[in-house]
């Protein structure tokens, strides 16, 4: 889904915690929850530094319209994510959104695959409650570098969504939880065993790229979930751009951040 209502909103911090090593579990309070399509993105202003102009883009978890919250995980990797993390319940400031192209459904009948590596676990998870209110079974993998990081309520989250048909495997770079290795040795493994009609995945791209290829391979369509710098978040400053195969560039921010992968120069 893409959306062309861009707009700005208040929002209220409602709860802010550490999830596991350097990631963070944000709950915020908005108008927006009930704008929002799976996959698609917010770009927060943090307060408390008059020269960050640009806000943080953040995917999310989940959205309830009726609480109107939305629940999101954020890695602290910079100043912004910093002095985001030091917001507390009852403050409030500002975000831009819905932004974006999110996820759809896939076209042909069966099963979904969903692969997360990382932060990337949040808007699968978008993507795992729109494939269970639809109706659609799947399977899913999520990846992180050690045990300390792994986002364990989530994927406990992810496991009921899947219902008992679904197989949820956790892994880890150094075998610290789960089981050793790569998601994308997890996928190999998957794709082997069962059929699949669409892969959706969101994690680093050299992890996405993996997904595509293996995907490809399977003769399953495959969506990916982009990271890149977005700075403004509704396509003014030109700076996310994704190689695309049939020459050119797209932007991130509006034509993604969700891509159909055979689209994707990787």
């Amino acid at each position: 889904m893409h959306s062309d209502a861009v707009t700005q909103h208040e929002f209220v911090v409602r709860g802010n915690e550490r999830a596991a090593e350097g990631i963070w579990r944000l709950v915020i309070e908005s108008p927006v929850a009930g704008q929002l399509a799976p996959g698609q993105f917010m770009n927060l202003r943090v307060p408390g530094d008059g020269s960050h102009i640009l806000g943080i883009p953040l995917s999310f978890k989940g959205a309830n319209a009726q609480a109107q919250t939305v629940e999101l995980l954020y890695a602290v990797v910079g100043e912004g994510t910093r002095r985001l993390s030091q917001m507390v319940a009852g403050q409030s400031s500002t975000l831009v959104g819905p932004c974006g192209r999110g996820w759809w459904l896939p076209e042909g009948e069966g099963r979904a695959l969903l692969v997360a590596g990382g932060i990337g676990l949040p808007p699968v998870l978008a993507a795992a409650r729109m494939l269970a209110d639809a109706g659609i079974g799947f399977d899913a993998i999520a990846g992180s570098r050690t045990a300390d990081m792994v986002l364990s309520d989530d994927i406990e989250d992810l496991a009921r969504l899947a219902g008992a048909d679904g197989r949820v495997i956790t892994c880890t770079d150094d075998g610290t939880a789960g089981r050793r290795g790569f998601v994308t040795e997890a996928m190999g493994e998957l794709l082997r065993e069962r059929a699949y009609a669409q892969a959706y995945a969101c994690g680093p791209n050299v992890m996405m790229a993996g997904v595509a290829r293996l995907a490809d391979e399977h003769g399953v369509a495959c969506q990916v979930s982009m990271e890149r710098m977005m700075g403004c978040g509704f396509g003014a400053c030109s700076c996310c751009n994704v190689a695309l195969v049939a020459g050119g560039y797209a932007l991130c921010c509006t034509d993604g951040p969700v891509f159909d992968a055979r689209e994707v120069a990787w």
